[in-house]
């Protein structure tokens, strides 16, 4: 049996898995707020549910973070929960459960999950996309997850649009302390504040996504440009890592259209005669990340 931890900035959720992926739990807890030891404490709680009800016991946890794990110190970094900074998560639920913990952040546990058994299985390169709250990525080769020295590897959203076109919004700040990053324009509110930018009218995302559908003009020039931009971004990563699969997971990645209209705005801006990268929705959805968690192993 194999464990895998999803902990986000609402919920906890956790899944045991059997050696062929089989759904044996499932359960999900609220995050305490703000309160490192309480989640330190409901993680370890959860697993102890989950070795209960099936009858076995894991000898190893897995748990996907909304950050990074800092290669100099081992501490958290990058995380929008602000209570897990600078902790050692991994010993502090080892020290409670008495067995070894891996982290790895939520979006390369994604990657991971579809490229194992996923919408990206048996492919040799997969870049695994996260468009929610925020825009996040990982990078899975031949099997493997890729880190890099820095623990940032796939971080495409924090690097600025590419390709300016007169029709984007101004830049706006980001919350990593840059201005114009991919983040600010392609996650769910940073598409609804784009719209309301030039429309002065507050929506949320899926709301502009229904109005298009409906043939309202404002929404279809909001959706269209979206879908460029979109295009835009993921040209420049098929351009440096060309991936024989990008996955899309996330609220945005229940947009049909974009499988099918963005593939033809990137062949635009990838430097190729041809682009045969395949554009795939994720099969295990919300679920994808404390999949991913499940299959983690430790490094080397």
């Amino acid at each position: 049996m194999q464990i895998g931890i999803d902990l986000g900035g609402t919920k906890i959720e956790i899944q045991a898995l059997s050696p062929r992926g089989e759904l044996l739990f499932r359960q999900r807890a609220p995050t305490p707020q703000g309160n490192y030891p309480a989640t330190v404490a409901a993680i370890a709680a959860l697993i102890g549910q989950a070795e209960h009800h099936t009858g076995h016991t894991c000898p190893q946890i897995g748990i996907a973070i909304p950050g990074a794990i800092s290669p100099a110190s081992g501490l958290i970094k990058n995380a929008n929960s602000v209570c897990l900074i600078g902790q050692r998560l991994d010993q502090d639920v080892s020290a409670l459960i008495q067995r070894p913990v891996v982290l790895a952040n939520d979006a390369d546990c994604f990657a991971l999950s579809e490229a194992t058994d996923g919408a990206a299985a048996g492919t040799a390169s997969v870049f695994g996309v996260i468009l929610g709250t925020g825009v996040g990525g990982g990078i899975v080769i031949q099997g493997k997850l890729l880190s890099g020295p820095n623990a940032i590897c796939g971080e495409w959203g924090h690097n600025p649009l590419p390709w300016p076109d007169p029709a984007d919004p101004a830049a706006r700040p980001c919350y990593c302390g840059k201005q114009g990053c991919i983040e600010t324009y392609l996650s769910g509110p940073g598409f609804a504040q784009q719209f309301q930018q030039q429309t002065g009218t507050p929506l949320m995302s899926e709301q502009i996504w229904q109005l298009a559908d409906q043939g309202d003009p404002e929404a279809a020039q909001a959706t269209g440009r979206y879908i460029d931009q979109l295009a835009r971004s993921l040209a420049s990563v098929i351009n440096i890592l060309d991936p024989e699969v990008i996955v899309l997971g996330g609220g945005l990645s229940n947009v049909k259209r974009l499988y099918s209209e963005v593939p033809q705005r990137w062949e635009r801006y990838v430097f190729s005669d041809s682009v045969t990268t395949a554009l795939r929705r994720a099969k295990y959805g919300d679920s994808s990340g404390v999949r991913g968690a499940a299959w983690l192993r430790p490094a080397g």
